[in-house]
Order: structure tokens, then C-alpha cells, then sequence
């Protein structure tokens, strides 16, 4: 999800669901080692609970940046075992590190030495032609006895060669037995599936064998997802339209801090997904939205289409 789950989406998504837990986009060591960390660290208060993600492949360096996030309020710690992007390869970080599990299993044991919030990793069941479950339980193993606390598993084996990231979310093949599988033979282990997950049934059915779902793209093109999520739980929530309109303090502080309003409502473009004047909605905002100067009566108008 780089570049996508920044805190104006994240701070989006908490307006329609207030129990789900919400991840960062992967924010690298180096970046946050050598970089502006304050804005790299950033948050909302109302994004609680918060997840900080990192890439990066030297425990040293990622137990550094453990601390920092557990200084900063984060409620966890995750580690990217899982993005096969050539750009995250060439950082020897990302889902290439599933083919040095020793080394994972010492970040992890060196992140779990420096914080006290739980440590997490995700990853998928495999890499290339490393891809048999006797691979994957191995790996699992070494991330148990350094003291993991819970993972996160795409349930897709990733091509480090040969496919883009869109293809590696597509081609492989979905492996939910594997991850059903992960959970009997590691039971005290908390394991949450991810990949091609795209609606409440589908979560129940995943919740029967394994303790949570991750949802990552479903849930930024079809936000509402979040909604079903929690009125299947009980919850009475606002209507779509009262979402935005909670939204717009938000947007008009960020406003006047100096962010542009195409950063913001880039995010909010999925909310009407299949309801009647959707396609309005998506089509002005993406229209008027990076116009210089442009404000919240460019959603005010976007409403309209929908109302």
C-alpha cells in the first residue's frame, strides 16, 4: 500500500470504521533514519489503533526504528516480508527476505528486544520456486522462537522475477489451505490471512479458521466495505454522505496548514462505489480537486451528484 494508506486516508477510513485496525504505508529504515521523522511518524490521535509498517532488512536498524515508533504512540510494530516490487527488492527488503529466514527471525528477535508494543510480520506463503509448505512452516518456525507475535499472510506465493506487483496480486495462486493450515500446526501463534478478500462472508468464512483478516485494496476502492464490516458486528453507523460531512473539519484544517485538496480527496473517491450518481462523484472530484486554490465546495458540488 505505498503511497496510498497515508494518515489523510487512514483518518478517512477510522470515520466509518472506529474498531478497525489500521496499518501504515511501508515506511523504509533508511528513510526514517536519515529523514524528516516527524512527518515521517505523523499521525491523527483518532487513528488509534495504529499500526507503523517498516522495510528494511537490518536488525539493527530496525530495532532503532522500533523505538521510534513506540515513542510516537504506535500500537504495533509490523514488519514487510511481503512486497515483491523491484523497488523494495533493490532495498533487499520486502518479500525477497523470505529467502533469508535466518535473517528475518534476527530483526524480529532484535525489534522484540527493543519495544515492548507487539511485533508483527507479513509475508506471503512463498517465493519463487521456494514455495512448499515444508519451506513455509520452516520459516514460520524460525519467527515463532525469535518471538513473534503475529503474522499477517498473503496467501499468494510471490515471482521476485518476471511479474510486476499487480501481476503477483493476481497470477499466483490464492493458498487459503496453507494459511488454514499455518494455524493448526502453530495454534498459540495469532495468524491473520490477507489476499483476494472482498466481503463479510468471505471474512466470516476466514474467521472460522484463522484469528483475523488483513483487507488492503478492497477496502481503498470500495471503502464502504468497512461499513458492512461493522453493521454485521451490530454497529449503527452514519450514512455515507454524514461521513463527509464529519470529514470536512479534517479537510478544511489540512487545508490551511498547506496541503493540497487532490492529497486528500484522492482517497474518498471510492466512497459511492455502485450507488446511483457514483460515477458524478469520482468524475468532479478528480476534475476540480487539483485546481489551484481548490476547497471543500469542490466536495460540496461532488455531493450533489450523489444526494
Amino acid at each position: 500500500m505505498l503511497d496510498w494508506t497515508d494518515r489523510h486516508c487512514r483518518y478517512f477510513l477510522r470515520l466509518i470504521s472506529p474498531s478497525v485496525q489500521l496499518y501504515t504505508e511501508m515506511i523504509t529504515t533508511s528513510a526514517l533514519l536519515h529523514g524528516d521523522q516527524k512527518k515521517l511518524l505523523a499521525y491523527n490521535e483518532e487513528e488509534h489503533p495504529l499500526v507503523l509498517q517498516l522495510g528494511g532488512s537490518d536488525p539493527q536498524e530496525l530495532a532503532m526504528c522500533a523505538r521510534l515508533a513506540e515513542s510516537a504512540g504506535y500500537d504495533e510494530v509490523n514488519l514487510n516480508v511481503g512486497c515483491p516490487s523491484d523497488r523494495v527488492q533493490s532495498g533487499r527488503f520486502g518479500a525477497c527476505l523470505m529467502a533469508e529466514p535466518r535473517l528475518v527471525a534476527d530483526a524480529v528477535r532484535a525489534i522484540r528486544q527493543a519495544v515492548a508494543i507487539p511485533v508483527t510480520v507479513k509475508t506471503r506463503t512463498g517465493i519463487d520456486k521456494q514455495d512448499s509448505y515444508a519451506f513455509l512452516f520452516d520459516f514460520v518456525s524460525r519467527l515463532v522462537d525469535a518471538g513473534v507475535d503475529k503474522l499477517i499472510v498473503h496467501a499468494r506465493k510471490a515471482w521476485l522475477k518476471g511479474l510486476s506487483p499487480k501481476q503477483n496480486r493476481e497470477i499466483p495462486p490464492l493458498e487459503y489451505d496453507r494459511v488454514y493450515q499455518l494455524k493448526q500446526d502453530f495454534p498459540e501463534l495469532k495468524i491473520h490471512i490477507n489476499g483476494g478478500i472482498c466481503s463479510v462472508e468471505e471474512i466470516h468464512r476466514h474467521l472460522q479458521q484463522v484469528d483475523g483478516v488483513m483487507i488492503g485494496r478492497e477496502a481503498y476502492h470500495r471503502p464502504w466495505i468497512l461499513a458492512e464490516i461493522e453493521a454485521a458486528g451490530g454497529a449503527d453507523l452514519p450514512d455515507r454522505e454524514t461521513i463527509i460531512q464529519r470529514l470536512l473539519p479534517y479537510i478544511e484544517s489540512q487545508l490551511s496548514q498547506g496541503a493540497r485538496l487532490n492529497h486528500i480527496t484522492r482517497h474518498i473517491l471510492g466512497l459511492f462505489h455502485g450507488c446511483p450518481g457514483g460515477r458524478g462523484w469520482r468524475r468532479l472530484l478528480s476534475e476540480r480537486s487539483p485546481r489551484e486554490g481548490a476547497g471543500i465546495e469542490v466536495i460540496q458540488a461532488a455531493l450533489e451528484e450523489v444526494s
